[in-house]
């Protein structure tokens, strides 16, 4: 038992530095205030989480709907000029993108965009899983 929770540390430690991607690719870029009203819930101050990391989503993660209120664990990849910042978030949908077609996958908020990535106004690659 001990040496398969060692492998299983061991693979991970690899995974994670070979650059090895764990979960979905797509896109992000970064959306501004106004957030009001959601089509999540509306004007509720109370649906947007603690240090505003949250996202809007295209119609690939919307669900109909479904998608309000999930988390995804998600980190910068790459992008133009190297901006991404190393480590990962967490953030929670509370909209459904709002531009048609949508610019990416995921719009981040602004507080959100600024915690993987040292440029605002680039879309980057991100990797996502759901939580």
């Amino acid at each position: 038992m001990a040496i398969m929770a060692i492998a299983i540390i061991l693979i991970s430690f690899l995974c994670n530095e070979a650059g090895i991607v764990l979960g979905d690719i797509g896109t992000a870029t970064s959306y501004n205030p106004p957030y009001l009203p959601t089509k999540c819930h509306g004007n509720r101050q109370d649906q947007f989480p603690p240090g505003n990391l949250f996202v809007s989503v295209g119609e690939g993660l919307w669900d109909n709907g479904a998608a309000c209120g999930r988390r995804y664990r998600l980190r910068c990849l790459s992008g133009n000029n190297r901006p991404c910042k190393d480590g990962t978030i967490d953030v929670r949908v509370v909209d459904f993108c709002r531009k048609t077609p949508c610019p990416s996958t995921i719009l981040l908020s602004s507080d959100a965009f600024s915690a993987v990535s040292h440029s605002q106004s680039t879309k980057i690659n991100v990797e996502y899983i759901q939580l």
